[in-house]
């Protein structure tokens, strides 16, 4: 039954919502609903599977639309879903961190932004790879500059609790470290890395994001 809702609103969502370049509704989208649901359930084991799908769903979705399909896809959503309402989640300490990390920035307590920073997160934990758009100046940068430092600040509290380094892997939020790269510089091959055909064997030449990566999971 699950199953077939899902693919419902995954087809009215297709056939509906806006044609917007970044939608995705094919498997790789199913996946991450999978994926979401798996976490949920580990996170809140109390709950029926159909609360589970409804937040997975919703937590995968409403951050990538813009704001005209929101209105549509919460119709949608009611339709397949009569009388269920979203389980609430416990995100008060992340929410309350990055009010800090905005207020320290002297920046607006913006609602929107607050929003989708905390949308961000759940995408993050989710998915191996996210990317923001948006119109100039509409807080792409700072969304998940301030969400770094939340993050931080959430780590570095837990592992002072904690008085251990060894306990690191069991802090909920982990540390974040960053390195920017732009990807216009440079070519394909040499943002992601090569087979160079002119040696034999065949010898692969990591690229610039390949590299980065490498130091990135050796260091502790």
């Amino acid at each position: 039954m699950l199953a077939k809702k899902v693919f419902t609103i995954y087809e009215l969502m297709r056939n509906q919502l806006s044609k917007a370049d970044h939608y995705d509704f094919g498997m790789r989208a199913v996946k991450s609903v999978l994926k979401a649901s798996g976490r949920i359930k580990r996170e809140c084991p109390q709950l029926d599977e159909q609360t589970v799908i409804i937040k997975a769903v919703r937590d995968m979705n409403l951050p990538k639309f813009i704001a005209e399909d929101v209105i549509l896809f919460d119709a949608l959503f009611i339709d397949l879903f009569p009388d269920i309402d979203e389980p609430p989640v416990n995100t008060d300490t992340l929410q309350l961190a990055i009010e800090d990390c905005l207020n320290a920035n002297h920046l607006q307590l913006n609602e929107n932004l607050v929003v989708k920073i905390m949308q961000l997160y759940e995408s993050k934990v989710t998915r191996h790879g996210n990317m923001l758009v948006g119109l100039t100046q509409s807080g792409k940068s700072r969304a998940w500059t301030i969400l770094q430092e939340a993050m931080n600040l959430l780590n570095k509290e837990e592992r002072e609790k904690m008085g251990s380094k060894e306990d690191e892997s069991k802090c909920i939020y982990k540390k974040v470290v960053t390195e920017v790269i732009n990807p216009k510089s440079i070519s394909v091959d040499e943002f992601f890395g090569y087979y160079d055909l002119n040696q034999k064997p065949k010898q692969w030449m990591d690229g610039v994001c390949s590299a980065v990566l490498k130091t990135m999971c050796s260091e502790p």
